[in-house]
């Protein structure tokens, strides 16, 4: 059980980094063919919260795989980690099947097979990993307080970072695309944080039922 589980960690997390690479590749490639910014567009890619979670997702494949590898018990720390990546990589394949599929993100050109890796396939093995792999520890329900913060945080730096540079990551948080301006704006901040808590909650509650999984000892 721990080889395999080992495997399939590290398999998931080559999967989405190279997703991640190769998306990058592409908008820095377009960047130099328009004689665009190179540096700007670096910064756009990394403030996107699709991309922040799937680094996430890999650091929690990687940790996960780490940990059984070397026999170690699962400490509550990795447990949150895990959480918060899964919790993530859920809103974000929420998120895009809803309000952005089809809609070409101002990224450049979306490499195909990269885009469904990062919003679809990534989640869905992420959360598999949470609901199947053995090892979880149990969690508080006030830890899904450490869920939000950092959603809290980018919601802030992007909803400043915009007007300032003309730029935000995704159609719906920008206040020039509706007639209410930020009164959509917040109606899905507010629907998407609601959203965020009730996964975080779903997530916490695997942790908390009775039947634990342990992982086996190490022969």
């Amino acid at each position: 059980m721990r080889p395999l589980l080992v495997v399939l960690r590290l398999a998931a997390a080559g999967l989405v980094l190279a997703a991640i690479v190769a998306q990058l590749i592409r908008s820095i490639e377009n960047t130099i063919a328009a004689e665009g910014d190179v540096g700007f567009v670096l910064q756009n890619f990394f403030s996107f919260f699709t991309i922040e979670s799937n680094v996430l997702a890999v650091l929690a494949f990687l940790a996960g795989g780490v940990a059984v590898a070397l026999g170690r018990a699962e400490s509550r720390g990795l447990t949150i980690f895990r959480l918060v990546a899964t919790t993530y990589m859920t809103v974000t394949f929420i998120v895009y099947n809803l309000l952005l599929r089809g809609i070409e993100l101002p990224q450049g050109q979306t490499v195909p097979w990269s885009n469904e890796i990062l919003h679809v396939v990534g989640p869905l093995l992420l959360v598999a990993d949470w609901l199947f792999a053995p090892g979880r520890t149990r969690l508080e329900w006030r830890h899904v307080g450490v869920v939000v913060i950092w959603p809290i945080v980018w919601a802030a730096y992007t909803l400043i970072r915009g007007p300032i540079v003309e730029w935000y990551p995704y159609p719906f948080l920008d206040p020039g695309n509706s007639t209410n301006g930020y009164l959509s704006v917040a109606f899905y901040v507010i629907l998407i944080a609601g959203v965020m808590v009730g996964v975080g909650a779903a997530g916490i509650w695997v942790t908390r039922r009775r039947e634990r999984w342990p992982l086996p000892a190490v022969m």
